[in-house]
């Protein structure tokens, strides 16, 4: 199994082998592929398989290049996100003539809000171009400790619940309760405005919805946890060492994703394990939906070798790999089945993933998750959000600029979609 750049050209430079399979995969995820493949390589002694690691900061300029020169691999990790714009380019194979003939990848046994972001519209259809590999979603990171040394006795499930503890928190002396990473983190905004009723975006995704009551609610609400003192403002938004500054008590809430469950479980000192916990989103009225993230396995169009690469597809997602996956990386299994699954002596007796303390809210916030808007321009979408609610809380641009602004920002952005649709319309 060959990995890094000198895969790529010896796939390049030689002959295709009929039993050859060229594999992308991203960051850790690369690192581990050819340990995690290696079943794969028993089962099927004749199939050569070439792994390409490629950084997750050079992966989407690269898969980009690889559709405009006709030079995509076979298969290849793939954001969620991606799937849009990829499919747009003409570049994935559709997969549901695969998954038709594979009996054991049935869609009930994945996650809904997962699964719907491997779907994308095709003349009013949503067409399945990806499977999920792993899901990634945000959450509540909580010292439970300190709330209960506030008087809060219960986790929050509304926003006023959050607002009440924030409250209580700052009473006993943390000046700042919640932490909320700096921009380019934008997942926090976006999981408020995930939990209303109306789409960020209108019109079948050809323009900007943030002007509507929705995301006036959600942004509303994320400004009044800065306007109130509960995350701190731009200068004081740089820390240093989050694990240690959670350790301190310098804040009790922090919205992150699962591959913080291992560093806090390695960075935090043992008299702090028992400590902290991880709790699902408050909504409006309830608990809340968040943002269904992760990577997909992706087949390509130009591959001459389908049948090898949706058998490799299969195989990683059998829940007993997906298991193997998770022990590697720590990235949480699509399958509910694999959740259900016992994982024996690595998870410390624990008897499931399910039944882990720290994993547990995770599997009930993926019951909760919401696809963004399946545009292949949502990647800019998401960085103009970001600003304009950056500019509204640390430069004091009031909200109805900002939604205004933000749509007709997006809106622009989205101008050549409609125009496409229009022609498409017409013809």
């Amino acid at each position: 199994m060959l990995a890094g750049s000198a895969g790529l050209a010896a796939t390049a430079c030689t002959r295709r082998d009929a039993q050859s399979i060229r594999f992308w995969a991203m960051g850790r995820e690369g690192e581990v592929a050819p340990e995690l493949l290696a079943g794969f390589e028993r089962e099927n002694p004749g199939v050569r398989l070439r792994v390409e690691q490629l950084p997750w900061s050079a992966a989407h300029e690269k898969l980009l290049t690889a559709v405009a020169g006709d030079a995509t691999p076979d298969v290849a990790q793939m954001g969620n996100t991606w799937l849009p714009e990829m499919a747009a380019l003409g570049a994935l194979e559709p997969l549901q003539p695969w998954l038709n003939m594979s009996p054991a990848i049935q869609s009930a046994d994945y996650f809904e809000g997962i699964w719907r972001t491997n779907s994308v519209d095709v003349d009013g259809v949503g067409v399945a171009v990806g499977l999920p590999w792993y899901v990634d979603t945000r959450l509540l990171f909580v010292r439970r400790d300190l709330l209960l040394k506030a008087g809060v006795a219960d986790m929050p499930e509304t926003w006023a619940d959050w607002l009440k503890a924030c409250a209580a928190l700052q009473a006993i002396g943390i000046k700042t309760p919640l932490f909320l990473p700096p921009p380019p983190e934008f997942e926090p905004l976006l999981a408020l405005a995930l939990q209303q009723d109306e789409e960020v975006l209108k019109d079948h995704g050809t323009r900007g919805n943030f002007s509507g009551p929705g995301f006036r609610r959600a942004l509303n609400f994320y400004l009044q946890l800065f306007q109130r003192g509960f995350a701190p403002g731009l200068s004081g938004n740089t820390v240093a060492n989050i694990w240690q500054e959670f350790g301190r008590g310098t804040f009790a809430f922090y919205i992150s994703g699962p591959w913080n469950i291992g560093e806090f479980k390695r960075r935090l000192p043992a008299e702090l394990q028992t400590a902290w916990v991880t709790a699902p989103l408050p909504g409006p009225t309830g608990l809340g939906a968040s943002v269904a993230g992760g990577a997909s396995l992706v087949m390509f169009k130009r591959s001459t070798v389908k049948p090898l690469v949706w058998k490799l597809i299969e195989y990683l997602a059998r829940p007993a790999v997906q298991q193997q996956f998770y022990r590697l990386t720590g990235n949480l299994p699509p399958r509910r089945s694999t959740w259900q699954m016992p994982m024996g002596e690595p998870m410390e007796g624990k008897k499931t993933l399910a039944d882990d303390p720290h994993a547990r809210a995770f599997f009930e916030q993926l019951t909760r998750v919401r696809a963004t808007p399946g545009v292949p321009e949502w990647e800019r979408i998401a960085q103009e959000m970001q600003l304009a609610a950056s500019r509204a809380a640390h430069g004091g641009v009031d909200v109805e600029t900002t939604v205004r602004t933000l749509d007709q920002r997006v809106d622009q952005i989205l101008e050549k979609r409609r125009w496409m649709l229009n022609k498409k319309a017409a013809a």
